[in-house]
């Protein structure tokens, strides 16, 4: 009998994370998978290394009689969560590993419905992704297929790759193709569609090949029908064989509205001149393409009020990509005007997020809000920091610039506290490194912060906001705070361009619309 090979298979995994543990004892099952078209038929039929029969009768833990390992046999340890190890799934492309071996799974043929082979590689391409490659072969009718697929998800933006090809080395630079990617030679007017081809992981010069590969292919049958269109195809072959001696500089077009196409940079990190990406915004019709649009009702929904209403919409946690969800809200301030209260919380990771964002537009005038503190109970005051609002405390020679914190909708103790959180954690004061007569400075700061806090020091809080979208809650209003100062300013040149306001041209728009047509 021909010696058995072990290896690695993930196969199994699919059973389930109950069917992985050994209902008699609670653990972790052990199975070991042989290579071959007769150990696969062996598993299928209940022999040698059968799954079930390993859940079955409990095989593999302290008490019961198992089999003894095959010689060079290796084990695979399965967790209840269904991981594989050791190792990571996802390793980086590299033909130095030895230990990146691919998985085989025995699968049906679709040339002559006998059962082949299908090879999956799960690798990550450097600064890029994670991508499934995978093969099929039959031995039975030598059909053979090669096709990739993106790991990740479908990204929030398209890209387009723009690559010139000036010599013979970027004819080797690596190309992932989805399929949902047009390629495009404009030199040649030369184009292929999107979902005319399976993905690929090749080269330039691959790509080229696979192009006139995917053109011979017909020409037989071509030259029996229509011999005259044959031989303009002859001719544009050459023309795509010629490319690859690069004689002359030609431009490669890659448009992926999936985002998860890829061009090879060989200077990575640096800037490649030759190559120029570029992320768009999808359209409503490359997203109902790719599945992530449906069709719109005929008829019309109903007319909801979702002012008191929570909306939630899913979306990707930051820290960990795992699906979550986002809570929205429209929040009515008194005396002042709306504003929208998001909040994501990860229950995979736990990372919490939130954020305020402005209901109205920018104010025609800038706000500088000045209030002295002098009581405890001014801690407990409404605040609301819009990303453009800067804050500043005189009597503590403290500023904190625009866009730092982000939008807050909190009290006065919270920002405070966030502002000691933000200049005591900050690293570069913390270890043997840091400077110790910067150390004492951020001690005192802290000390005389907690004195504000707990209303032994009394302080000038000023919060500037260009866009006069900020907010602090006056307890008496409607009447005037005696310690609160509001004042509204026109906004300089440099301000309005931080803004965004000077490029902003809205005078004639109504006169243009108002014309005899």
């Amino acid at each position: 009998m021909p010696e058995l090979r072990w290896r690695q298979r993930l196969e199994p995994a699919g059973y389930g994370n109950q069917d992985q543990i050994i209902p008699e004892t609670g653990k972790p099952c052990q199975v070991r998978f042989p290579e071959g078209p007769e150990s696969t038929a062996s598993l299928r039929k209940g022999r040698g290394g059968s799954w079930r029969k390993c859940r079955r009768k409990g095989r593999g833990h302290r008490g019961s009689k198992s089999r003894k390992s095959a010689p060079g046999s290796r084990v695979v340890g399965m967790s209840a969560s269904g991981a594989v190890g050791p190792g990571h799934l996802f390793r980086p492309f590299s033909a130095e590993d030895e230990e990146q071996q691919p998985t085989e799974i025995e699968s049906l043929c679709m040339n002559c419905y006998r059962n082949g082979m299908t090879r999956l590689l799960l690798t990550k391409i450097p600064f890029f992704r994670e991508i499934i490659v995978s093969s099929f072969f039959c031995e039975h009718c030598g059909w053979n297929n090669t096709e990739i697929q993106s790991a990740g998800r479908i990204q929030d933006q398209g890209v387009r790759y723009t690559l010139t090809v000036r010599a013979q080395e970027d004819m080797n630079r690596e190309v992932v193709k989805t399929d949902s990617a047009t390629t495009r030679i404009p030199e040649l007017d030369f184009e292929i569609p999107a979902f005319s081809q399976k993905g690929a992981l090749t080269t330039v010069e691959g790509l080229i090949s696979r192009a006139v590969s995917g053109l011979e292919q017909d020409q037989p049958t071509r030259r029996a029908n229509e011999e005259a269109m044959a031989d303009r195809i002859d001719e544009f072959i050459v023309k795509l064989k010629e490319l690859k001696q690069v004689a002359s500089p030609f431009t490669l077009i890659i448009d992926d509205p999936s985002g998860n196409s890829f061009v090879e940079n060989p200077h990575a990190p640096r800037k490649d001149d030759a190559l120029v990406i570029t992320h768009y915004n999808r359209t409503r019709q490359q997203e109902e393409i790719l599945g992530l649009q449906a069709e719109a009702p005929e008829e019309k929904p109903e007319e909801e009020d979702l002012r008191n209403e929570v909306l939630q919409f899913n979306t990707n946690c930051p820290e960990c990509n795992a699906p979550a969800q986002t809570n929205m809200k429209l929040v009515q301030i008194p005396h002042f005007k709306e504003v929208i209260i998001m909040a994501t919380n990860c229950e995979n990771c736990g990372h919490r997020t939130n954020e305020v964002k402005s209901g109205g537009a920018v104010e025609p005038l800038g706000t500088r809000i000045t209030f002295h503190i002098t009581d405890p109970s001014d801690m407990t005051r409404d605040l609301l920091k819009s990303e453009t609002c800067s804050v500043e405390i005189p009597e503590l020679e403290f500023e904190l610039g625009m866009a730092v914190l982000g939008g807050k909708f909190t009290t006065l103790e919270g920002m405070l506290k966030d502002i000691r959180e933000l200049v005591t954690k900050n690293p570069f004061t913390l270890g043997d490194s840091s400077n110790p007569g910067q150390t004492e400075k951020l001690q005192e700061f802290s000390q005389k912060l907690d004195q504000i806090l707990d209303g032994d020091m009394k302080a000038h809080f000023v919060m500037d906001d260009p866009a006069g979208n900020s907010y602090l809650q006056n307890v008496y209003a409607p009447e005037d705070d005696p310690e609160m100062k509001v004042e509204h300013y026109k906004r300089t040149f440099d301000q309005n361009e931080e803004l965004g306001l000077n490029d902003m041209k809205t005078e004639g728009y109504e006169t243009g619309l108002a014309s005899p047509r």
